[in-house]
C-alpha cells in the first residue's frame, strides 16, 4: 500500500504596510512557481468575491505582490491564498509584518475616504487582512475620563466640521433613543464630553455629524493604527456613577470592527 503523501508545507508571506496604506506581500515560493496570483477572498458574502494580485519575481525564492491604497478593498475581512503554476489557491501564513509606517499614517483626506488594511494572524494561524473603506471618516483619538463621564477627542477626514456640527448617542437596543451632544471644533479636529448619568444600561454607539443634522452621520471608530481587533486587546477606562435608573458602571469600548461604544451596565443597590 503507498503511503499517502504528506500535505504540502504551508506557503509563509512577509506583509509590509506603507505610509499612504497600501500593502506588500512577499511569500517565500521555490522552483517553477509559474503564472501566479495572490488571491484575497472575502469572508461572510453571498458570492465568490475575489481581488488577484500578480506575484513577480523579486528575490531567491520570494514572489511579491503589491496592494496600493488606489486598488479599492471593500470593507470587511479577506482571507489570504497563493495559486501557483495555475493550481488551486492555497492559504498563506503571516511571515514578518512590518507596520509601522500604519502606525504612523496621517491620510490627506483628499479623496474624501479612508481606505485601512491591517494584516493580521487568525486564530487557525493563516493571514487574512482586514479592511475598512470610511467616507467621511471620524476617527476617535484621546479617550478621557472627567468626573461623571468621558471626553472624547479625534479628526474627521473627508468633509470640513461646520459650526452646525454634534454628536450622537444611539442606545443599541433602540429603547433609550439617541442623545445628542455638543461638539467643539477646530478646523478637522473635534471634541465632546459624554455624561453617563443621562445613559439608560446598555450599548450606546458613538457618531458624528460634522454638517449638522442636514450632513452625513459618521459612525466613530479607531482605525489607523496597526491593530486589527481592538476589542480583546485594550483595556479602556470605565467609572461608577448614579445614573437615573440607579448606580450603573459606564466606560468606552472598541467593537469588533473597532468602532467606539459606550457600555452602561447596572449595579447592585
Amino acid at each position: 500500500m503507498t503511503p499517502p503523501n504528506p500535505p504540502a508545507a504551508p506557503l509563509r508571506a512577509d506583509c509590509v504596510g506603507d505610509s499612504a496604506g497600501g500593502l506588500t506581500f512577499d511569500v517565500a515560493a521555490r522552483g517553477n512557481t509559474g503564472a501566479a496570483l495572490l488571491v484575497l477572498r472575502r469572508r461572510d458574502t453571498d458570492g465568490d468575491e475575489t481581488v488577484g494580485l500578480p506575484l513577480a519575481p523579486a528575490a531567491e525564492g520570494v514572489l511579491r505582490a503589491a496592494l496600493p491604497s488606489s486598488v479599492a478593498l471593500p470593507e470587511g475581512r479577506w482571507d489570504a491564498y497563493a495559486a501557483l503554476s495555475g493550481g488551486e489557491p492555497r492559504r498563506l501564513v503571516p511571515g514578518v509584518t512590518d507596520l509601522r509606517s500604519l502606525a504612523a499614517r496621517i491620510p490627506g483626506g483628499l479623496l474624501g475616504h479612508v481606505a485601512v488594511r491591517i494584516p493580521y494572524a487568525t486564530r487557525q494561524g493563516n493571514l487574512t487582512v482586514r479592511s475598512w473603506l470610511r467616507a467621511p471618516h471620524a476617527e476617535a483619538g484621546e479617550l478621557q475620563p472627567v468626573p461623571g463621564g468621558l471626553t472624547v477627542r479625534g479628526r474627521v477626514y473627508g468633509i470640513q466640521p461646520t459650526p452646525d456640527a454634534y454628536a450622537e448617542l444611539r442606545h443599541g437596543a433602540g429603547g433609550g433613543g439617541v442623545r445628542r451632544l455638543d461638539v467643539v471644533t477646530e478646523r478637522a479636529d473635534f471634541s465632546f464630553t459624554v455624561p453617563y448619568g443621562g445613559l439608560a444600561p446598555g450599548d450606546w454607539s458613538l457618531w458624528l455629524r460634522p454638517a449638522g443634522a442636514s450632513g452625513p452621520v459618521v459612525r466613530l471608530a479607531r482605525l489607523l493604527d496597526d491593530v486589527a481587533d481592538k476589542y480583546p486587546v485594550l483595556t479602556l477606562p470605565r467609572a461608577r456613577v448614579l445614573a437615573r435608573s440607579g448606580p450603573v458602571e459606564a466606560g468606552p469600548y472598541y467593537t469588533g470592527d473597532n468602532d467606539l461604544s459606550l457600555s452602561v451596565v447596572p449595579l447592585e443597590p
